[in-house]
């Protein structure tokens, strides 16, 4: 996995423009929590995508909470801790946390974006 930090508030509106020309995937992280860790360990174990198909984002919540809360707000999601958020055409396609985040989810509107 070829993940792109997010390091500033101004990476949120460009991640969705991009997401007019590909997919993009934010995943957000507590350096933390094992669960997180966790969730993290998962994706990147089965991720098989085309790194030129999707773009994955990386979040570290601790060092960039504000930033967080921006997702939610700009994104109309919940903050959740871990969390990925699927985005397609500047919409939202999947939101999950916990121990719902997975290559199969992503996978199940990949297809359809």
């Amino acid at each position: 996995m070829n993940w792109i930090p997010i390091e500033s508030s101004a990476q949120i509106s460009q991640i969705k423009d991009r997401s007019h020309h590909v997919p993009c995937l934010i995943f957000k992280h507590s350096t933390t929590c094992p669960i997180s860790s966790m969730a993290k360990f998962r994706l990147e174990g089965s991720w098989d995508f085309d790194p030129s198909a999707i773009e994955v984002y990386f979040l570290d919540l601790l060092s960039y909470r504000p930033i967080s809360n921006q997702i939610a707000e700009e994104f109309q999601v919940h903050h959740e801790s871990p969390q990925i958020i699927f985005i397609d055409k500047g919409e939202v396609e999947l939101d999950a946390s916990h121990l719902d985040i997975s290559v199969d989810e992503v996978k199940s509107v990949f297809k359809a974006a």
